[in-house]
């Protein structure tokens, strides 16, 4: 999650982020560089894996890819609301049965909730 929470509010805005045993779920939106343009999304996730798998390794005393090289991600519509997905991806921990409540999740962050204990 750290690793995660790094880049919010440099390269991106973080939203929603939720880490799975196996993988982790992100709601974001692109930060603009210094010429205006965003950052591309590749980038984002690329600092994101990168610097979380050597954390791993180092602690596993191991070596090697942790993350799969492709992700799957989605646009949000006009007609989607960011809320309504961040508050489905949420749930996830809670439908899998690693906790009872969603606030009892410890690999959770909202922005906001948690964003606003940073401020």
């Amino acid at each position: 999650m750290q690793h995660i929470l790094f880049d919010h509010g440099r390269r991106m805005w973080l939203h929603v982020a939720v880490v799975m045993p196996e993988h982790a779920h992100l709601i974001l939106t692109p930060a603009a560089d210094r010429t205006g343009w965003s950052f591309p999304l590749g980038a984002i996730l690329k600092g994101i894996k990168g610097c979380s798998s050597r954390k791993v390794n180092r602690i596993l005393c191991r070596s090697g890819s942790i993350w799969q090289h492709e992700s799957f991600d989605h646009e949000l519509r006009r007609d989607e609301s960011l809320r309504q997905k961040a508050e489905y991806i949420c749930m996830n921990p809670v439908r899998r049965g690693l906790v009872k409540i969603v606030n009892d999740y410890p690999w959770l962050w909202r922005e906001w909730i948690e964003g606003q204990r940073r401020t």
